[in-house]
């Protein structure tokens, strides 16, 4: 997920904005969630002063490389997928995040020719998503630290953005610091209907199907230029979970102009209390768009207020 709900994310509706609380959540994964943090000077660097890095972070155009951007020193651990990593100081727990927990961490990452492609000490603060948002990397090596752990990573090309135009190319080199885990609410069921809509269900013309889980307490329906906030999970029909703001333990802010196709039409069929289980077909979803879900996705959508201006 991205600071923005674009089609960028296909775990979200097309263009939805995150809510403010979350909107460094995502702006991390869209530019790279795949960072950490090394400045300048020896110390600095090895992340013995993180003031010194702020400050650095500061009245620097960029973060200093670490000598070994290169390449891995033959010191470093390596997994079998190919990632490398060394620790820079150790944590102070022993509490390991899951695949789907939210985190919390200082990063900075630079290419092998090192050039510092971002950072969240030039932001001026932490990042936090979901270890399930991120590139493979950063999905298998955030899950090898422990709460105040700082680690080097080297992530091969395979682990992060397997060039792709507009991302960093190449492998990728990180320094993190893990602050904080969140641990992930439980995933919802994957409903048994999600192959193929069931009789009850309702089909609109455009192809649509729908079916109230729940009724809703109000009786207004949002209009395109009215804001909602919702709870939704979102599964694709062999019943992989793709995206969920209930596991991210956060309902969303958006319009129905914001969203894919098939969200808007049904956000219009809801009242405020209602959860509805929707049958989107491709031509109203993303339209077999490269990166994102394909065929018929299917999502339960709860909208919890409507806010109308």
């Amino acid at each position: 997920m991205n600071t923005r709900i674009t089609s960028d994310s296909p775990a979200r509706p097309s263009g939805a904005r995150k809510p403010a609380g979350s909107r460094h959540m995502i702006g991390a994964l869209l530019c790279c969630i795949a960072t950490a943090t090394a400045c300048g000077g020896q110390d600095v660097r090895d992340w013995s002063d993180s003031a010194g890095m702020l400050q650095l972070a500061g009245r620097m155009q960029g973060l200093e490389a670490p000598a070994s951007v290169a390449q891995a020193p033959k010191s470093a651990q390596r997994t079998t997928s190919g990632l490398a990593s060394r620790v820079l100081v150790r944590g102070s727990g022993d509490t390991h995040p899951g695949p789907r927990d939210t985190v919390t961490v200082h990063y900075t990452g630079w290419t092998t020719d090192g050039v510092n492609f971002d950072s969240s000490f030039k932001r001026g603060r932490p990042a936090k998503f979901p270890l399930n948002r991120v590139i493979k990397g950063w999905t298998e090596g955030v899950q090898l630290m422990v709460v105040g752990e700082r680690r080097r990573f080297w992530i091969p090309e395979a682990l992060a953005y397997k060039g792709r135009i507009g991302r960093p190319q190449g492998m990728l080199v990180f320094d993190v610091e893990l602050l904080n885990i969140k641990r992930a609410p439980k995933a919802p069921p994957v409903p048994t209907t999600v192959k193929t809509p069931p009789p009850e269900a309702k089909m609109e013309a455009s192809g649509l199907a729908t079916q109230v889980l729940r009724k809703g307490t109000g009786t207004l329906r949002p209009t395109v230029q009215d804001r909602v906030l919702v709870h939704y999970t979102g599964w694709t029909t062999d019943g992989k979970m793709f995206d969920s703001s209930v596991v991210r333990g956060e309902p969303i802010r958006l319009k129905r102009t914001q969203v894919i196709q098939g969200w808007n039409e049904a956000l219009g069929l809801m009242v405020a209390g209602e959860k509805r289980r929707v049958w989107i077909p491709e031509v109203l979803a993303y339209k077999g768009r490269p990166g994102r879900p394909l065929g018929m996705l299917v999502f339960d959508i709860e909208l919890i207020a409507v806010e109308r201006r």
